[in-house]
């Protein structure tokens, strides 16, 4: 983008922001939908955002067994005392955000082809809706989202054209992990404001339009420093 075009977008008080997320991450799911809220309000008063979806995984060497969620949580924190726990915090605050989390179906899921699926959808114009479906296949439907015939059929229902048997989306895919990783994201939910100021965690949907305004104002500093919200890091643990 030319510097006329880029000064004639900053004018009119757009704002680019990059959404790092796991299609398995919870707070990526209650974040989406915060920052969505956010958008909502900014456009309403005549602003705009562009958002470009980002991957990370939580666990690039998960196998896709179909194990239960839950036991594999167990397993790697502590206990099943300690994972419900987890998954307890959570639920709660999803449900407070409208959203129905089911911990006791869900299914450990390796997502790099989930995420060649997004962004194959985004290259039709579908990314942020295929991004919703899968965020509810893997926690509210307990389906397997590592699982290429599910997601095959997710792509049917969604009108999206992925062969993921083929190589469609590989390369592009790998490359945008390995940006995240050389950028030192480590837990997600990420927004990075116009390629320079990160707000990290399930901000509150308050905190997420201030910051939108906060940057689109072009004072050159970045928004008000804020606490992080809860997120998932990169050893799989999420806050709670």
């Amino acid at each position: 983008m030319n510097g006329i075009s880029e000064a004639s977008r900053w004018l009119q008080g757009s704002v680019k922001v990059e959404i790092y997320s796991d299609v398995v991450c919870p707070w990526c799911y209650i974040g989406h939908i915060r920052f969505a809220r956010a958008v909502e309000r900014y456009r309403a008063k005549g602003g705009e955002v562009e958002v470009e979806l980002r991957p990370f995984q939580l666990d690039p060497s998960a196998e896709s067994t179909g194990a239960p969620l839950l036991e594999w949580a167990a397993a790697k924190f502590g206990g099943v005392e300690r994972a419900e726990q987890m998954f307890g915090h959570v639920t709660t605050t999803a449900a407070g955000d409208g959203l129905e989390m089911d911990f006791g179906h869900a299914v450990h899921a390796n997502t790099f082809d989930a995420h060649r699926l997004v962004r194959l959808a985004g290259e039709q114009g579908k990314g942020e809706e295929a991004l919703y479906r899968l965020f509810a296949a893997h926690f509210t439907d307990g389906l397997d989202v590592g699982s290429r015939e599910v997601l095959a059929k997710i792509a049917a229902e969604l009108g999206v054209e992925a062969d993921l048997d083929g190589q469609d989306g590989v390369s592009a895919v790998r490359e945008e992990l390995s940006r995240a990783r050389a950028l030192g994201v480590g837990s997600v939910p990420l927004f990075l404001f116009e390629g320079q100021f990160a707000v990290s965690g399930a901000q509150p949907e308050d905190a997420l339009f201030a910051a939108l305004e906060e940057v689109a104002q072009r004072t050159g500093q970045a928004p008000a420093e804020r606490a992080g919200g809860e997120a998932c890091d990169d050893d799989g643990y999420c806050a709670v």
